[in-house]
Order: structure tokens, then C-alpha cells, then sequence
């Protein structure tokens, strides 16, 4: 018998425990949609809320996009009917009109005339083109308060030249941005540019974020003993957060199941789901079996690193919550969540490519591995694009993974794999 397998119970495949893990979070793609303001200060008052986010509902432009006929460029807008027959011979003289800046509204241009129109601004009525400054005579603007000034252009220009139509980017009512658009910054511009003022996007699951152990101590704390940091509650609480989840951590340094069930009940209101990091295995003092058995199922997948699982629902703020349970050491709680909870996260999201870029790379020297089980190496692609293993199979080789930019895939009934055969790689350098 295994530590981490009862006798007689065969363990789940990696397939399986992630379909296991999709099926209990699938209510959770049900959760409200929340709003945002579109607006630059709300942006950069708390950037990681805009970042990432996942459309809700199709947003309709009410307004035709551009809302108004503008210049294309710095020039003249003139009628094209006045410039007819120009040329360098017998150029067309107009007098110069009152100028039109960007945000003003203009008046209608009359026959004649020419009004100097920056990039941007409206086109007045009676114009139907405007002309560059470099093709006006002079080629730079001039006092048009002047006393009979003006100004010359020695070739016609066709209707509609550097016009920007109404409405020529988008209609009214047309479908600004459609639900299920991870919302990029160019989404946020042009739903500011039509008048929107929030949108309702998938709101993100909150999930309390469980560590416990009498060894662990807070980054910056003295150590004693025996004692050691506590990377896994850091380096998940980034990979949940990059996954779409907003993260509550929890830190208990105890190995008392009473300490630490009271400690869960205090801070479980308002969580969508609760991710344990140690205590899964069969240890003297596995205090997460032991505050969260009855309702979480412990199983062994046959995985290397990351065999020890939990999943199930835990009673916590008057409800029932999902919970997925990792082991201890730090490189399989990285690897048990880049297999089964980040890509049901991103699916969950609304992420059309929930899974890491994943590719066939040969091996750069043979590997070793556990035929009953499938092993997730850490690696690098040198320059000619082998695969090269970066530290060994152990949990504990943090600063390794750290280093690696693949995940290295050995499926399970594989012991051995020889310098140029193919595996499937992961890309987690993102």
C-alpha cells in the first residue's frame, strides 16, 4: 500500500480527475455579471480589474461611429466643384475661411472658399473634400484673419477626398463589441468612443485560498527551527489571479483541525470556492483531511509530481462550496493546478483557448519516468528547439520550475524515453 492509495482502490487518471474537477465548478459558469465603468481613472485606480476580463453581454454603439463627417487630415476643406480645372497653369484661388479646430461645430462653407480644417474636426456643411496642406499654395497655414487672404491649389480634388464618412467605422445600433470578447485595450477605446459608459462583464469567482501548517512563516519573518516560508499560498495566489479569480488568501500556521476549521468558517463569506494547498496525503497531521473529510473525496492520481487530490463541497458561510484540494510541496501544487484548475477556470471565463500553448518537441537526452504514472518534467527548448529537462522529477525543486519555461509531458505506460523522441510540451512563460 502506497501513502497516498488505499489498497485496492486504483488511481484516477489525470483525464479523469480534471473532468472530475470541470463537473463540480461547472454551476460556477452561472455566477452574476458585474459592471464596470468605462473610464481611464477606474483603470489605473485598480488596473488587475480591467485586466483580463470577459464580455457578458453584447454592447450596441448608440451612436453612428464616426458620430460625424471629419477631416482625415490637417487642411482645407473646400467644395470639389470650386477646385475643377485647377492646375499648375491656372491654379484655383479661393479666400480662406474662418478656421475649424477639432470640437467646434463649424459653419456652413460657402462657395468660393476655402476653411482651414484640422485632423479631426467636422467637415462643415457644403464641403465635400478637403485637400492636404502640402497640396495647398502655400503649403502651411496662414493668418486667415488677413485682410482678402488666400489661398491656391493647382490640381482638382475628387468629392470625398480625406472625408471621414459618418458612420463609416460603425452604424447605431450595430454590435459594438459581442458577449464572450476578452476585452483588450482597443475594446475599452472604442466602447469609451461610442459614449458607453459601463459594461457588464463575467464576474470573477472569489476563491479563498487555503494554507495551513505549524512550519510555515510569512516572506520576511525570522525563521526558527524547522520552520520554513510559505511559497505555495504566494505562487498560487498569482497563478489564480492570472487565471481570472479574485484570490483571499489565508495563511493558518497551525496543524489543529480545530484551529483551522474555526479559522475557515471566519473567512468563507462570499466564496465561490476554496482551494487547499497540504495535508492531503497520509501524514500524522494532515489537518485538511481531517476539517474537510466527510464532504471532499481524497483520492491518488496517477500523476509524478502532484499524485495526492482532494475535491468535494465543505460546508463554509452558511453554504456549500466546491473545493479543490492540492498537495504541499510547492512544484506539485504549481503542476496539480496548471493540470486541473487553471484550464477549467479559463473555460469557465469564457476563454476560447483554455489550455497552454502546447506543441511536440524532441528531447535534447533521454528521461526516465515512472511507467504507471504520467510525469510533468520542467524544461527549457534550447536553440535548436530540443527539450531539455531543468532540474529533476522532485516536488521540492521550486527554484527549478522558477527557471523552466515548459511543462514536460511523459504519459503514463513510458519508463523511458531516449535523446530525439518527441513529447508534448506545454508553454507556461506567459
Amino acid at each position: 500500500m502506497t501513502p497516498d492509495r488505499p489498497a485496492g482502490r486504483r488511481r484516477r487518471t489525470v483525464d479523469e480527475h480534471r473532468a472530475a474537477v470541470s463537473a463540480l465548478l461547472a454551476p460556477l459558469a452561472g455566477l452574476p455579471a458585474e459592471e464596470l465603468p468605462v473610464a481611464a481613472d477606474a483603470v489605473s485606480a485598480d488596473p488587475h480589474r480591467y485586466a483580463d476580463r470577459m464580455l457578458a453581454r453584447d454592447v450596441t454603439s448608440p451612436l453612428d461611429l464616426p458620430p460625424f463627417r471629419n477631416s482625415q487630415m490637417d487642411g482645407y476643406a473646400v467644395r470639389a466643384a470650386d477646385l475643377a480645372g485647377a492646375s499648375d497653369a491656372v491654379p484655383a484661388v479661393l479666400r480662406i475661411a474662418a478656421r475649424i479646430p477639432a470640437g467646434v461645430a463649424p459653419v456652413p462653407l460657402q462657395s468660393g472658399t476655402a476653411a482651414p480644417c484640422m485632423t479631426g474636426a467636422p467637415v462643415p456643411p457644403g464641403a465635400d473634400a478637403i485637400v492636404p496642406i502640402e497640396a495647398a499654395i502655400p503649403d502651411r497655414f496662414v493668418d486667415e484673419t488677413a485682410t482678402d487672404a488666400t489661398v491656391a491649389f493647382a490640381a482638382p480634388v475628387d468629392p470625398g477626398a480625406f472625408v471621414r464618412a459618418q458612420g463609416s467605422d460603425l452604424a447605431a445600433g450595430a454590435v459594438l463589441v459581442a458577449a464572450g470578447t476578452r476585452l483588450l485595450p482597443a475594446h475599452w477605446g472604442v466602447l469609451a468612443s461610442a459614449g458607453v459608459a459601463t459594461v457588464a462583464v463575467r464576474r470573477r469567482p472569489v476563491v479563498l485560498l487555503l494554507s495551513t501548517g505549524l512550519e510555515l512563516r510569512a516572506p520576511g519573518e525570522q525563521l526558527a527551527p524547522g520552520q520554513i516560508h510559505d511559497a505555495n499560498s504566494v505562487a498560487l495566489a498569482a497563478a489564480l489571479s492570472a487565471a481570472g479569480a479574485e484570490v483571499r488568501p489565508l495563511r493558518v500556521a497551525s496543524d489543529d483541525a480545530g484551529r483551522v476549521g474555526e479559522a475557515l468558517r471566519g473567512a468563507a463569506a462570499g466564496i465561490d470556492l476554496l482551494v487547499t494547498t497540504g495535508g492531503v496525503s497520509a501524514g500524522a497531521y494532515e489537518v485538511v483531511r481531517d476539517v474537510l473529510e466527510g464532504g471532499v473525496e481524497f483520492v491518488s492520481v496517477a500523476v509524478q509530481p502532484g499524485g495526492p487530490q482532494g475535491l468535494g463541497t465543505a460546508e463554509a458561510g452558511g453554504a456549500r462550496i466546491p473545493v479543490v484540494a492540492f498537495p504541499g510541496n510547492p512544484v506539485s501544487a504549481l503542476v496539480s493546478f496548471e493540470l486541473f484548475l487553471r484550464p477549467v477556470l479559463r473555460a469557465l471565463a469564457g476563454h476560447p483557448r483554455p489550455d497552454r500553448p502546447s506543441r511536440e518537441a524532441p528531447l535534447a537526452a533521454p528521461l526516465d519516468s515512472p511507467a504507471a504514472k504520467h510525469q510533468v518534467r520542467r524544461g527549457r527548448l534550447d536553440e535548436d528547439g530540443r527539450v531539455v529537462a531543468v532540474g529533476g522529477p522532485g516536488s521540492h525543486l521550486l527554484h527549478a520550475y522558477a527557471t523552466a519555461t515548459h511543462l514536460v509531458h511523459i504519459p503514463a505506460g513510458l519508463d523511458r524515453l531516449e535523446a530525439g523522441d518527441p513529447v508534448t510540451v506545454w508553454s507556461i512563460d506567459d
